[in-house]
């Protein structure tokens, strides 16, 4: 929903003069009235009141977007009025605010947050709101908006059309965590394709789902594909058509010639089976990146599941601590509310190996894949053997376990389906639902409970020794700051989820080891240096920015106090071999000094949001300023001035 759809002419105020905070928000709730945009206005008001005592909705550089959503609001709609004497809205850089947006949204949906996010891009750019804080007519400020949302969003617009039946380029972004990678894809390849003349469409498989999914005849019509993705995605829709299967930075750095490729004819006709996943099949692709589409596709699900129970646990053991429980072997279930957080988180957590080994063989062998994966996971976790089939007094596998039940299952699954392909015809409706689950079930059943007392051993070994390495700070230290440095390395690539990945499948193998424990946090500490590094560059240092890169650095402290490293991107895509070193002492360093105050982390995500979780927090703040200052300082030294 675009701004200018909310937004009507009687609904804009110019120039207006507000003596306070309360004043301004009566003039944006009277043009809300008289756009007749709500049923209640003294209700309505109320929500505005109540939202403004959680806290300010002014967001600095002299804009506020005071909202609420409210059964008092017939539908979504917005105000705005411009002060040019200013008003004392509390803002958090002190300054007046001049531009104040209003958001009124029904209680049915999330459509002020929407607003709230698209108002929030625009309004990061100092030049936009200048413009509309010198607006003369309600008509110059509607147009300003659709300027830039246009040039902001131009996937909406209706671009010029060398192809009158529809799309020439056709486009899939999708990352291991479809946070980042997956959109900032997607807009480097929408602005190429605005650039080149070239109508494209962007589908993005982020962590909320696919959006704006391509439609078959889009596909029919289109000259190809491009698929820039680290996980694999849905391709047996694309048979026949042209198609260039790539990484996600590749649609981050290279969008011009992604698309040249598909308008030059040089990418490859693809061709899919429609029974495996059409990914694996991948031109171009090496077996190393196969692996690692494949392992990043069960990450990419394992982790919701990893970060809500694993806070859900650690809260558990905080609500104990806060009791004065012991802390025994019934630490985080010795009272009725713990144990209730345990019981819920731990359900969640103990998913974590069945849906990693599960949606990995789903991505080698599809849907026929899931079973044996699900199934080998739970094999995995529950150390099952032929003795005890059951695992009751099995010895783990665990992450290792799971990994191997997810890649040799399925690729076994597959040579299962290959070999049913010369089945009758008759027989092709019930492979999928009685052939490929039983031979499924027969072939992790039996490799399971053959591997499981080997791989038990080696992930005993491997706990054991991180026990051990935690006594001694000679080891760990050392340890921590290498994971901690692999976290800035790419920053959300190979190196980063490796470390990740490890830290996670350490504390679930041992939550409540003080070792497993401390590599999470240097793990987290790791991740969230970069982001801060630049934004304090930003910041104290604007003379080594372009002036679009200290627009944007602000957002990096948010990003890094919540543990999104991939804030750092666009940084070190612009100045690699400045940003990614500086970044790598940062974390490193960090993650060292976390390891040497023996800070400890329970939940494997969440930033500053799970600080009472950490153990030792003050010093692990300590050691975050620490890092993130030194990371500045080495940007600093290595960064040239603009002119």
């Amino acid at each position: 929903m675009r701004i200018t759809d909310l937004l009507k002419k009687q609904g804009i105020s110019l120039g207006v003069s507000a003596k306070d905070k309360r004043d301004a928000i009566d003039q944006l709730v009277a043009l809300h009235e008289k756009c007749g945009n709500l049923k209640d206005a003294k209700a309505y008001k109320e929500g505005i009141l109540k939202r403004e005592e959680m806290g300010t909705t002014a967001i600095g550089m002299e804009v506020a977007i005071p909202h609420a959503k409210s059964a008092a609001v017939k539908s979504p709609a917005l105000t705005a009025i411009t002060v040019p004497a200013g008003v004392n809205y509390d803002a958090p850089d002190g300054a007046d605010c001049k531009l104040i947006f209003m958001i009124a949204a029904t209680l049915d949906g999330d459509v002020h947050l929407e607003v709230l996010a698209r108002l929030m891009q625009m309004l990061m750019d100092t030049d936009f709101t200048s413009k509309l804080k010198a607006a003369k007519t309600a008509d110059e400020f509607l147009q300003i908006i659709d300027a830039k949302e246009t040039e902001k969003f131009p996937e909406e617009a209706a671009a010029p059309a060398p192809k009158a039946d529809g799309y020439r380029v056709l486009a899939v972004t999708a990352c291991p965590t479809g946070i980042a990678h997956t959109y900032m894809a997607a807009e480097a390849l929408a602005k190429a394709g605005e650039q080149m003349g070239i109508t494209i469409k962007v589908e993005t498989n982020g962590s909320g789902g696919a959006k704006n999914v391509l439609t078959a005849k889009e596909i029919a019509d289109c000259d190809g594909i491009i698929i820039a993705a680290d996980k694999s995605v849905e391709t047996a829709r694309f048979d026949g058509k042209p198609v260039i299967s790539t990484k996600v930075a590749d649609g981050i750095h290279k969008p011009e010639e992604l698309i040249n490729k598909i308008v030059n004819g040089q990418a490859p006709v693809f061709h899919s089976d429609k029974k495996a996943d059409a990914a694996d099949d991948s031109e171009g692709e090496g077996i190393g990146r196969k692996l690692y589409k494949h392992l990043m596709n069960g990450v990419s699900h394992m982790l919701p599941f990893v970060v809500a129970g694993g806070i859900f646990i650690a809260i558990a053991f905080l609500i104990d601590a806060a009791m004065g429980a012991p802390q025994d072997g019934n630490f985080g279930s010795a009272t009725p509310v713990a144990a209730w957080f345990k019981g819920i988180g731990g359900l969640a957590f103990n998913f974590m190996l069945p849906i990693l080994a599960g949606f990995i063989a789903m991505s080698i062998a599809d849907r026929p894949g899931l079973l044996v994966g699900f199934v080998g996971g739970s094999l995995a976790a529950a150390g099952s053997t032929f003795a005890d089939p059951s695992g009751a007094n099995g010895v783990p596998s665990g992450f290792l376990g799971a990994l191997l039940a997810g890649f040799v299952a399925g690729w076994l699954m597959k040579i299962v389906m290959k070999g049913c392909e010369k089945l009758p015809q008759a027989l092709e409706g019930i492979k999928p639902v009685l052939i490929f689950p039983l031979a499924g079930l027969g072939i992790v059943g039996v490799m399971m409970c053959a591997i499981n007392p080997i791989m038990g051993i080696i992930n005993t070994g491997m706990t054991n020794g991180v026990t051990a390495m935690s006594k001694n700070p000679a080891l760990i230290v050392p340890l921590c700051a290498l994971l901690a440095g692999m976290m800035a390395i790419d920053m959300g690539g190979p190196f980063n989820k490796a470390a990740y990945v490890t830290a996670a499948g350490l504390l679930a193998n041992s939550p409540n080891d003080s070792a497993s424990q401390m590599i999470m946090a240097a793990v987290m500490i790791g991740g969230m240096v970069p982001p801060i590094a630049i934004a304090l560059s930003t910041t104290f240092f604007k003379n080594k920015w372009s002036e679009e890169e200290r627009k944007s650095g602000p957002v990096n402290y948010i990003m890094g106090l919540s543990f999104i490293t991939e804030g750092a991107i666009p940084y070190a895509a612009g100045h690699p071999l400045q940003v990614i070193p500086s970044c790598i002492i940062g974390s490193a360093a960090a993650g060292a000094l976390s390891a040497l105050f023996t800070c400890t982390l329970r939940a494997p995500h969440g930033g500053i949001f799970v600080l009472p979780t950490i153990g030792n927090p003050l010093m692990y703040f300590l050691a975050l300023i620490v890092g993130s200052v030194l990371g500045m300082l080495m940007l600093a030294i290595l960064m040239k001035k603009k002119a």
